[in-house]
């Protein structure tokens, strides 16, 4: 049962969806199928890529990362959200419940930086294409993904640190399906000052920056497009960068809806639902959009269903 009293904190309450009465199962069983689809769907690129001649190029590399990304992030939320609906309500440890911050916000810092790597791969193809085999090579490719996991996981690291020496007294209730860094920092009885600035701090080179150089690179994509003078040429060079961008608009969108709109201009159950765009709906999303706009994924996958392999 949740605590109330202003004894030292053990353990959290994770309240999930309250009211739920008869539609707790519908909502478990969406959510299961939303979940086996998402793994489903990252998998299913991540085998496609592995397995096929034609996608071997730094763009497929890139998004096999955020594949792996999207699979620990959703694995690391849903699962122990469907136990919260389904058992309306659940316990969760105070080094559980931060380690499932941590490994939040780690996949979501790295998917922010990875996202620009792409972005740079698509200005690299599109504006200068006689030079992007040279420009990205395998060298690059392997510092820029390296570079966006190692600095992903230093920068969390810091707020993990500053988090663990948080001391917890009083209500134990977090009224939400997950354990994210506002409600944890709202049942600590610790000077939580230090931590509050760290993420604003860290929210320029995680957020800022890389949505700036994202949109700098689109500006100067868009502007190539344009001089370009045949409309099949035109096409084709908006064909490979679309996917990219619709999967760039609905990360931003949704971080934006969730963290940057004021929490008094929305209830706290919607402040859930935008979570569950967030945390949900946006790994899912993401191998269904290369999946459907992507003429290589698509020509490799109707292959293997067809039985013509060899071809590809």
């Amino acid at each position: 049962m949740p605590e109330n009293n202003n004894t030292v904190v053990l353990n959290f309450f994770l309240l999930g969806f309250q009211n739920l009465s008869f539609y707790k199962l519908i909502l478990f069983a969406l959510l299961l199928v939303v979940y086996v689809a998402s793994l489903s769907g990252n998998l299913l690129i991540l085998t496609l890529v592995s397995l096929s001649r034609i996608l071997q190029s730094p763009m497929y590399f890139f998004l096999c990362h955020l594949s792996v990304c999207d699979i620990i992030f959703t694995t690391s939320i849903l699962p122990n959200m469907l136990n919260v609906i389904l058992e309306e309500g659940s316990r969760v440890s105070i080094a559980g419940c931060i380690a499932q911050y941590h490994i939040f916000g780690l996949c979501a810092t790295t998917e922010s930086f990875l996202l620009t790597v792409m972005s740079y791969d698509r200005y690299l193809a599109i504006c200068h294409p006689l030079r992007y085999s040279a420009i990205m090579n395998i060298t690059l490719q392997a510092l820029l993904l390296s570079t966006s996991w190692l600095l992903s996981f230093l920068v969390t690291l810091v707020s993990l640190v500053l988090i663990s020496k948080l001391q917890f007294c009083g209500s134990n209730i977090i009224d939400h399906f997950f354990c994210d860094v506002a409600p944890i920092l709202e049942l600590s009885c610790s000077d939580t000052s230090i931590v509050k600035l760290e993420i604003y701090v860290c929210s320029v080179p995680i957020v800022l920056f890389p949505f700036l150089f994202i949109t700098g690179s689109y500006i100067s994509i868009f502007v190539n497009i344009i001089q370009i003078t045949s409309t099949t040429g035109r096409q084709k060079a908006f064909s490979t960068c679309s996917s990219h961008l619709i999967v760039v608009c609905l990360y931003y969108g949704t971080l934006f809806a969730v963290y940057v709109v004021p929490t008094n201009l929305s209830s706290l159950n919607m402040s859930k639902i935008l979570s569950l765009l967030y945390t949900v709906i946006t790994p899912l999303f993401n191998p269904i959009v290369y999946s459907l706009r992507n003429q290589d994924i698509k020509k490799v996958l109707e292959s293997y269903i067809y039985g013509n392999q060899k071809r590809y």
